[in-house]
């Protein structure tokens, strides 16, 4: 997870002040509270989880555990704020407003916001599920579960993880992907469009009222703002998603076990699939007939990207990662998931992209402290 250079004092700063304020395709229902919930919500998944231990045998190393327990801290933390957006926005979702102008991006974008949901909830149980099935104490972060709720129609009113009411969405992932330059020779790139203190979901019904229509293009003032809310949201997605394909890229590498290798690539391997779904969706986001579209309240335009006059940077049907510099500069340009480099797309900087984000706004420092352990212990492993 690729972010500016601010250091994590910076962040954690910023970032413990108080919060400010398809179509009927059948599946099945959320994974309700697996991995969410600690030790309780492990036990239907132990039993196989145990099975799967006495076959493969052994204990963790000491550095497989910790890569195990940072992802799991990190998938508890992609659960939370998956879960805000499928109350509001998932097919299943509370709030018809956000919905419809989900549905304006792309007609299976509530589907989608499901299934990347039940993908990030069984991740996190089975991550817990094999650590604890090994001997090694699996992560439970629900003591931080303090972060207000959205009080907008359809958003269940629970302590949570993360805030998706004011991010700075790092949107450089969309030009670093277009590029033949590779952060992990230093490149750096520029933000495909500026958001900052931007609400990804809807706030509250006064703000944004749950039963509106999404005509494109919007026309009164609550509609422009909640289609910038959902092309936000669509942004947001790409850069959770690309984050996520680095960071288990870049952990890989230090995986001891070839079972536990199994695990961090198998699990990468959905991140990529994740993120080069939103990378699509996030170009409709960002072209007509929705673009553009402004915020009246933050100000915040959605431009048309396809008026930009770098089409190699900026074009939004460009969403297959263009190939770049990769291991040696002279060497053929390859196509790959990028950064990972640890210093780039290891967990402490994935730690600093969440927080720089905006995503652990109201945090206390207690939370902070273990999630920086957890990843400290993960960058620190080696493979044996």
């Amino acid at each position: 997870m690729h972010t500016n250079d601010v250091s994590i004092a910076e962040m954690e700063s910023r970032s413990t002040t108080s919060a400010s304020g398809d179509d009927g395709l059948k599946r099945r229902s959320f994974l309700k509270g697996m991995g969410v919930t600690g030790a309780a919500a492990l036990s239907g998944s132990l039993l196989f989880a145990g099975q799967a231990s006495a076959k493969s045998g052994g204990a963790l190393s000491q550095g497989d555990a910790a890569i195990l327990r940072f992802l799991a801290a990190a998938e508890l933390i992609e659960t939370d704020l998956w879960e805000q957006y499928a109350e509001l926005g998932g097919v299943n979702g509370g709030n018809p407003a956000y919905i419809a102008a989900l549905t304006n991006i792309d007609p299976d974008m509530p589907t989608y916001i499901e299934l990347n949901t039940e993908d990030e909830q069984s991740h996190a149980a089975f991550l817990n599920a094999y650590l604890t099935a090994h001997g090694a104490q699996p992560v439970n972060l629900d003591r931080f579960r303090t972060l207000p709720s959205s009080k907008a129609t359809g958003a269940k009113q629970t302590g949570r993880l993360t805030t998706l009411q004011s991010l700075n969405v790092d949107t450089s992932w969309y030009t670093r992907y277009r590029s033949t330059k590779n952060p992990d020779f230093g490149a750096m790139f520029p933000q495909a469009i500026t958001i900052s203190k931007q609400p990804a979901i809807p706030i509250s019904d006064q703000d944004t009222p749950p039963h509106m229509k999404a005509p494109l293009p919007a026309k009164t003032r609550a509609e422009r703002r909640m289609q910038v809310i959902a092309c936000t949201a669509a942004f947001h997605f790409a850069f959770i998603e690309s984050g996520g394909s680095s960071l288990y890229t870049t952990l890989s590498d230090q995986v001891s076990s070839a079972e536990v290798l199994r695990i961090v690539a198998s699990i990468g391997g959905t991140e990529n699939q994740h993120f080069a779904t939103w990378q699509d969706d996030a170009g409709n986001a960002a072209a007509t007939p929705i673009a553009p579209v402004t915020d009246p309240v933050t100000g915040l335009t959605i431009p048309d990207l396809n008026k930009r006059a770098d089409k190699a940077l900026f074009a939004t049907n460009r969403i297959f990662p263009h190939p770049c510099e990769f291991i040696d500069s002279r060497l053929p340009q390859c196509s790959i998931v990028r950064p990972t480099d640890p210093r780039f797309g290891g967990a402490r900087a994935a730690v600093k992209a969440f927080t720089g984000d905006g995503l652990f706004t109201g945090q206390s420092q207690a939370f902070f402290a273990q999630l920086m352990a957890l990843a400290d212990q993960a960058d620190a492993a080696r493979r044996g």
